[in-house]
């Protein structure tokens, strides 16, 4: 089962109704903010989450009376409503991808913890994405294998998520590597690129940040 978690962060409707629709069927949570979107967005979720500090009442109340499960949190808690969320999508039987939709944004400071909550996916062996319209992050704790044409863009980065990531190995890209150690505070992964039609990500130790961007002016390198 593959499931959608839309949050209260910047969610572009275009880009992710264009995306849904190529996603096909999906088990589709709510988070607090996040359910506005998905009522524009034209979804019927499966469950909604949150405290509610940002969403309608009146709109969480039209979807309570459709017997939609509503799983509320006090404002004053020790998680973010999109980690409740996502701890939640993985208790579900036979999860085999989660995609959160609206965990960028403004708010660095929940786009940062969005990334770091990543790690009870990757520690149950189940895919889990960052998606925008200019931007695919996941963690990656082993090898990867890569198709050019499936790419979200043209820049692969590569960024240390724990202290050492060690036996870095980088087959078919631009800038390759061979048992390289990438080291918190080292930039060396950023904006490589797949120049082969498959590529391979290697590594021995550790854990990456995997980010796949599309190529816009008005970087900030």
């Amino acid at each position: 089962m593959k499931i959608v978690i839309v949050t209260g962060g910047e969610v572009e409707l275009s880009y992710a109704a264009g995306f849904l629709k190529t996603y096909g069927k999906a088990y589709v949570v709510a988070v607090d903010g996040g359910l506005s979107k998905v009522e524009r967005l034209g979804l019927i979720p499966d469950c909604i989450i949150g405290d509610f500090d940002t969403v309608s009442r009146k709109l969480l109340e039209v979807y309570q009376k459709q017997g939609i499960p509503v799983e509320t949190h006090q404002p004053e808690k020790d998680y973010t409503d999109t980690e409740r969320a996502l701890l939640y999508s993985l208790s579900l039987p036979d999860v085999s991808e989660i995609v959160i939709l609206g965990g960028l944004g403004r708010r660095f400071d929940h786009a940062l913890a969005n990334i770091q909550i990543l790690l009870h996916a990757l520690k149950r062996k189940i895919p889990c994405y960052i998606i925008d319209a200019h931007n695919r992050i996941s963690l990656l704790d082993s090898s990867r294998e890569l198709e050019r044409s499936q790419i979200w863009g043209r820049y692969v980065s590569l960024i240390p998520f724990t202290e050492q990531v060690k036996g870095v190995t980088l087959t078919g890209f631009k800038y390759p590597l061979t048992e390289a150690t990438l080291t918190l505070g080292n930039s060396l992964g950023i904006s490589n690129e797949l120049l082969e039609s498959r590529g391979r990500i290697a590594l021995r130790e550790g854990i990456l940040i995997y980010i796949e961007s599309r190529d816009e002016a008005g970087g900030c390198e």
